[in-house]
């Protein structure tokens, strides 16, 4: 076993459960319902799923409530239409060769498809416990098919159920807890560990930078546009420390996406940015800042998300000066003009341990918390130097207090709310950041007068 096995071992700590099967049998569903969450596209177009997508699920069972991680996986023997399926079967292998039970999934509604007898005989030479589950049984009539599906030679009584109403999971889940007794009952190691959304357009190296994060293929890497579709968790671990990179689909302008496949992407990438702990916003340094670039940046600054701009393939620009970039990057994105950059070659493995460290201090930075002694202090030299009032207006800023971290928030109380302009806001803003430990993540002003409601005017 070597060093990233181990550390996908230990970051997962959990019995690994794998849906297989041919396309569009229910695997994406099934997933979607074991973990509670629409995690998985859905969508009734073969080849959805590429990567294996894996999910802590809390399972109900006869011995109360206990944790597997449950593992989406492609459609075994799709025709892709962007030849893919290699692609997707090797990640189909490498989610059989490190799953502790497999549920093989088939549909009655289709009956046996040459496809279920070829999966079947995969399943027949695993050394692996596996269950078949015979999907969309919907009403008494359709139960009477699942005999049928004995003819694959799977071991034990096919198990009927309906991934989308939620029929039989009851048994499937005492099923899976009978072959898999060690399921713990508390929560999984990493489940609340640092979440680093890799966000950026296509072909920009988000999947490079993921699996030289997670040191191993975890996830699809190929010069066709477009690859990743889901938002896909990937667990790994640094020095015994467990983080989470979400790789996300590349996006680009709603003029052009092709199908609802790329609707459902771009969606998944902004839940992943509203999730995440720090954003990693990735460019092609060879290629322009576009309108998608500064969407996604204006996305995660609104939600207030610290981020890393992360300027990939630098080995291809050497004649660019990293100053220079860092200007014209200003430029393009002036809401993030606190934020680090890195210049990385994803693909060479150049400067990605680096980018974890600044996620990691960007986490810390996000984290901090001051004293309402220094916060006040750092406010009155604020106010010597440039006062809020207006033209024969009285504004007074009487003291400040930290309400809250992820992103630093801080409440003012005014005598007047609506004389503080937002180019005051900014300035105090700044102030803040120059001489408090949050230089480079976005944070919250909070003002609040009398006549205040209780969550006062935020201003960032």
């Amino acid at each position: 076993m070597d060093a990233s096995e181990t550390q996908a071992d230990s970051a997962a700590a959990l019995p690994r459960v794998v849906i297989v099967g041919r396309p569009n049998v229910g695997k994406s569903t099934l997933l979607n319902r074991m973990c509670g969450s629409r995690i998985a596209i859905v969508e009734p177009t073969a080849g959805v799923t590429r990567d294996r997508i894996a999910v802590p699920a809390r399972l109900s069972t006869p011995d109360g409530d206990r944790w597997f991680e449950v593992v989406d996986t492609g459609g075994i023997g799709i025709v892709d239409r962007d030849d893919l399926g290699p692609h997707v079967e090797g990640q189909v292998q490498l989610a059989l060769e490190k799953a502790h039970l497999v549920l093989f999934m088939v549909d009655v509604r289709s009956g046996i498809m040459h496809l279920d007898k070829t999966v079947a005989k995969t399943m027949r030479a695993l050394d692996v416990p596996t269950l078949l589950v015979v999907n969309k049984t919907e009403g008494e009539k359709l139960h009477w098919d699942v005999d049928v599906f004995r003819r694959l030679g799977i071991h034990g009584e096919p198990i009927p159920i309906s991934a989308q109403n939620g029929e039989g999971l009851t048994d499937l889940y005492a099923q899976i807890y009978a072959a898999c007794p060690e399921a713990p009952s508390s929560r999984p190691p990493g489940a609340d560990a640092m979440k680093i959304a890799i966000i950026g357009r296509r072909n920009a190296g988000k999947s490079t930078l993921v699996n030289h994060l997670a040191q191993e293929e975890r996830v699809i890497v190929s010069e066709v546009p477009g690859t990743t579709r889901d938002a896909v968790d990937v667990l790994f671990e640094r020095d015994g420390e467990i983080f989470v990179a979400i790789d996300t689909a590349g996006l680009r302008k709603r003029g052009k996406q092709d199908d609802a496949i790329e609707f459902f992407s771009e969606a998944r990438s902004k839940r992943t940015i509203r999730r995440a702990d720090v954003v990693v916003l990735m460019f092609d340094v060879s290629r322009t800042i576009s309108a998608i670039e500064k969407a996604l940046a204006t996305y995660a600054y609104d939600h207030h998300k610290p981020v890393v701009l992360a300027a990939n393939k630098w080995d291809l620009v050497q004649d660019k000066d990293p100053e220079d970039f860092r200007r014209y990057l200003d430029s393009q994105l002036p809401g993030l003009s606190f934020a680090p950059i890195v210049f990385l070659t994803a693909n060479r493995g150049w400067n990605v341990e680096e980018t974890l460290g600044l996620c990691r201090d960007l986490y810390a930075q996000a984290r901090q918390r001051v004293t309402t002694g220094e916060l006040n202090r750092v406010l009155k030299r604020a106010l010597e130097s440039r006062g809020p009032s207006k033209a024969g207006h009285s504004v007074r800023i009487r003291y400040a207090t930290q309400t809250d971290v992820a992103p630093p928030t801080f409440m003012i109380f005014v005598n007047d709310k609506k004389r503080i302009s937002k180019d005051y806001l900014r300035y105090l803003q700044n102030q803040i950041r120059k001489d408090l430990p949050y230089d480079e993540v976005p944070m919250r002003i909070v003002l609040r007068d009398g006549r205040s409601d209780p969550d006062g005017d935020s201003a960032r």
